[in-house]
């Protein structure tokens, strides 16, 4: 089925093209009344018209799309949030997120060749031909702490897990085991985290951590029993999710949480505050984040100074499970 253009709403609003183009860009310094302005925009409503994004692109001499590239992460209620938040306030500067899921098979080349953005937020590192390209297409790059500084990016990975520890010592535990994720995608995060929960155990002159991959999609129960049975008393998890297999497993193996076994995540997702006990988590700064995002990519395109990193920390949120 064709799509309806302008022509198709002069002619049902019986004003000539020129005038639905006024009317529909709101164009300032003409005389077209108001019941002229509103009988058109009815009409275009009733017939689904949708104005070229491209034509208007190309009009402006600019784009109002801003593309967030995720890498090749599994996505949760921490990407969706950033990525809400980013969405909600950039519309309010008229600016449109298109979430790009960046996947090895395809080069972000073919995709500047089908949109042409304002501006471009990477939450990952690009690769140099992909920084080259955007930049020939005169594309602006706005990037995150994780691709921007790597040691800040590991940093706040790494205490994301140290709070863990603290909460757990704080508490008397002294026999700490770290639930991993068994994803491939995420290995630079888990290996800043356990890196954290090591260090921190050091620190409290607490004994190294025992650590094993968790899967998400089934009990953990015979690796929470073996760590039970070897002295341990409390898990920090790579993330919620490990953290409530980690709890079906300790059901399971018939352990009481926490009195047996004490469990803290990361992340405070919804699930977190229903499972059985709730669980006790660490909750990242993530509207802070988002926010910053925001910020650099209107700085970018107002030619203004990058704001500085947010220092909002992560915070414990105490529950049953801890």
């Amino acid at each position: 089925m064709p799509s309806v253009t302008s022509a198709d709403v002069a002619r049902a609003a019986g004003v000539s093209r020129t005038t639905v183009s006024y009317v529909l860009n709101d164009t300032p310094g003409v005389s077209v009344s108001q019941a002229t302005r509103q009988h058109v925009r009815d009409t275009a409503a009733r017939l689904g018209y949708a104005p070229s994004a491209a034509a208007r692109t190309l009009r402006r001499g600019r784009s109002d799309l801003v593309v967030c590239v995720l890498p090749d992460w599994p996505t949760g209620p921490v990407v969706d949030l950033l990525l809400d938040h980013l969405t909600d306030v950039l519309a309010e500067r008229g600016l449109f997120v298109l979430v790009h899921h960046h996947r090895d098979s395809r080069a972000l080349t073919d995709l500047w060749r089908a949109v042409t953005p304002r501006a471009v937020v990477g939450l990952a590192p690009f690769t140099p031909d992909e920084a080259r390209a955007m930049a020939q297409a005169g594309i602006v790059v706005v990037g995150t702490v994780q691709t921007t500084d790597d040691d800040a990016f590991d940093r706040s990975q790494h205490d994301l897990a140290a709070l863990q520890v603290d909460h757990l010592a704080a508490r008397g535990h002294r026999r700490v085991a770290v639930a991993a994720t068994d994803d491939p995608r995420l290995a630079r995060f888990a290996q800043a985290r356990l890196a954290g929960v090591r260090d921190a155990c050091a620190a409290r002159s607490l004994p190294a951590p025992v650590s094993a991959p968790v899967p998400v999609d089934r009990p953990a129960t015979d690796v929470v029993r073996d760590w039970h049975e070897t002295g341990v008393t409390a898990v920090a998890a790579y993330n919620d999710e490990v953290a409530l297999a980690v709890l079906a497993g300790a059901r399971e193996a018939g352990l009481d949480v926490p009195a047996d076994l004490a469990v803290i995540g990361v992340d405070d997702s919804p699930a977190a505050r229903v499972s059985a006990p709730p669980l006790t988590t660490v909750a990242q700064p993530i509207l802070a984040q988002s926010d910053h995002l925001a910020a650099g990519v209107l700085a970018a395109i107002d030619g203004t100074a990058a704001p500085s990193w947010p220092a909002d920390p992560a915070v414990v949120v105490v529950r049953g499970s801890a």
